[in-house]
């Protein structure tokens, strides 16, 4: 198409057509021009002149809606009286044509890993022991064929498959359905067989891509698996994960993740043990028994804790007036650090949350032992990692861990006691996120002579907060979808708790599926508690809020006022809930 150029017209703005015509540019609103009927062409780029400079019009962030007959373009400012501005369009099919064509035919590089494999072949009939894998090897063979992608078998329970991305974005849309097909297949067992997927996409090479595909199936595994999750040189994207984690029957894993501890606190100077942030009672019961550990190997360790709520006031000073805990503060912390301490970071895997990022970044080594689903910006390069989602906290793995260190109880009657607090808080007092392994920690715990009544003790809550945790439970709104939504008033050094105790507390009311507390802290954010009984996948909602925890359980931190926060939150939940009800149909 030939340029053309004007000048001295006295009108706002306006478009030389493939005639030739002047076109008027109608003002749409602030800074925004609408140019109609200009152009034929699908695809075209933009060029513009003013008097004082070069338009940047063609910028991406200036382009507001484009297609074959529309061009909405926002300007840098609005145009001044009687001041020119001559816009030009070339025809660019071809190349955007080509363009779209080498990027549909990218190659993408898909991991494929049954999940629970052992479990599921363990605990299947003769029979089913040889049908079930042979079924979902059907199943995935077929998958690929619709796609035309080849799908190669790399191991009795992973496979890989090399496709394109206009394959993948097929895949996309279907929403991963064969996620769907595996968890049909009649196992006749407790749980669903289930599949993970994990693709990479990146422009730079297919090492990387592959790099980024194995990544991709460490955060769905990390994420209680049957989910797809795809990794490209600008972000994560997760599909399915309509499942909560299975728990493990096979105790290999948590053996040799001792042995590998003990490996590594022998060789380490001194030990510095760490939570999250404003830490629970699962953060510190479990960084007690990783005290614990590292006491009966007789390493120096430093228990780093900066702030706490005041419901963990009791449990704290008695650890506390004991003295026989060293609990130090971050700074303090930072100068006892040489290039051979050893970091153990408990219930948490990510930096965004951790007690101290300074103390993460001086340790080159580190141990993470956490049971929250892993997400994009999860640490990388530890040590050991052992994430275990299907577990109801950190103290349940702790209290595994230390089964394997010695044949005889090393833990005291307070250290018991931390530990089952940890579990009790995280599982809701047994009624949620609890597997056999659970009450078998417990029951150890028990036998090491917790107190269940002093446990209880640790859970006491001051007037104010009783009464808080009261009116938003009186104030609780009940919708015909199943949904509870409450809010808490003010805010106390322990409003997140208590948002999070009112959720479970609603759950207890008939024909309710969901709950989502929501209120303020202490540093004026919006906070967000949200549970379920399996029918609603709260972590997934939750990330929509840059937050995340478990299937059931999850919550959220904003920086943006409650009634901002109350209003899309409503919106996504009716939203999911909505989804649901269609895809059931």
């Amino acid at each position: 198409m030939k340029k053309n150029y004007i000048d001295q017209i006295p009108i706002p703005a306006c478009v030389v057509g493939e005639d030739g015509t002047v076109k008027r540019a109608n003002y749409l609103m602030k800074n925004v021009f609408v140019y109609e009927d200009i152009v034929g062409a699908k695809f075209f780029t933009l060029t513009g002149l003013r008097r004082e400079a070069l338009m940047r019009a063609n910028q991406e962030e200036m382009i507001i809606e484009r297609n074959e007959r529309l061009f909405k373009i926002r300007t840098n400012e609005k145009p001044k009286e009687n001041e020119e501005i001559a816009v030009f369009f070339d025809e660019a099919t071809a190349r955007e044509s080509f363009r779209a064509k080498l990027e549909s035919e990218r190659a993408v590089i898909i991991y494929i890993n049954i999940d629970n494999y052992d479990e599921l072949i363990g605990s299947s009939s003769d029979n089913s022991r040889r049908a079930i894998p042979s079924q979902i090897d059907g199943i995935l063979r077929n998958w690929g064929n619709t796609y035309d992608s080849p799908l190669i078998s790399t191991g009795e329970d992973t496979y890989v498959m090399y496709t394109s991305q206009g394959k993948l974005d097929m895949m996309i849309e279907d929403d991963f359905s064969v996620l769907d097909d595996v968890r049909k297949i009649e196992a006749q067992i407790d749980f669903p067989a289930s599949i993970s997927i994990g693709a990479g996409i990146s422009t730079v090479s297919l090492r990387e891509s592959s790099d980024l595909a194995e990544a991709a199936m460490e955060l769905a595994l990390g994420r209680g698996g049957d989910q797809a999750v795809i990794k490209t040189d600008e972000g994560t994207k997760y599909y399915g994960g309509t499942m909560q984690a299975i728990e493990k029957n096979n105790r290999a894993k948590s053996r040799v993740i001792a042995h590998a501890m003990k490996t590594l606190i022998g060789d380490a100077d001194k030990v510095l043990i760490m939570g999250h942030r404003w830490p629970d009672m699962d953060s510190f019961g479990s960084a007690i028994g990783a005290y614990t550990i590292c006491r009966y190997l007789g390493k120096d360790s430093y228990i780093v804790i900066d702030k706490h709520n005041e419901a963990l006031d009791t449990i704290y000073k008695q650890a506390e007036e004991s003295e026989e805990y060293n609990l130090i503060r971050p700074e303090k912390a930072i100068k006892l650090i040489t290039p051979n301490t050893l970091l153990i970071i408990v219930d948490t895997n990510r930096p965004m949350l951790v007690e101290n990022m300074d103390v993460v970044e001086a340790c080159g080594n580190r141990i993470i032992i956490d049971h929250h689903r892993m997400t994009e910006d999860s640490f990388q390069n530890a040590s050991v990692a052992y994430i275990e989602s299907y577990a109801s906290s950190a103290s349940e793995l702790m209290a595994e861990l230390l089964q394997h260190f010695s044949q005889k109880r090393f833990i005291n009657k307070f250290e018991a006691e931390a530990m089952l607090a940890g579990i009790m808080v995280d599982s809701n007092n047994f009624s949620g996120r609890t597997g056999v392994r659970t009450f078998e920690a417990a029951s150890w715990l028990k036998r090491a002579g917790a107190d269940t009544t002093e446990v209880k003790r640790f859970f006491q809550m001051n007037p104010a907060d009783f009464k808080m945790k009261a009116g938003a439970i009186a104030r609780a709104e009940f919708t015909d979808y199943g949904v509870a939504y409450a809010a808490t008033r003010g805010h106390t050094g322990n409003t997140q708790i208590i948002n999070a105790q009112v959720a479970d507390e609603l759950l207890m009311v008939k024909g309710v599926k969901a709950t989502f507390v929501i209120g303020t802290n202490e540093k004026e954010q919006t906070i967000i508690s949200a549970r379920s009984l399996g029918d609603v996948n709260v972590q997934a909602l939750m990330e929509k809020f840059g937050g995340g925890g478990h299937f059931t359980a999850a919550a959220a931190q904003i920086d943006e006022p409650v009634e901002y926060v109350e209003e899309l939150l409503r919106s996504r939940v009716s939203e999911y809930i909505e989804r649901e009800k269609q895809e059931s149909e």
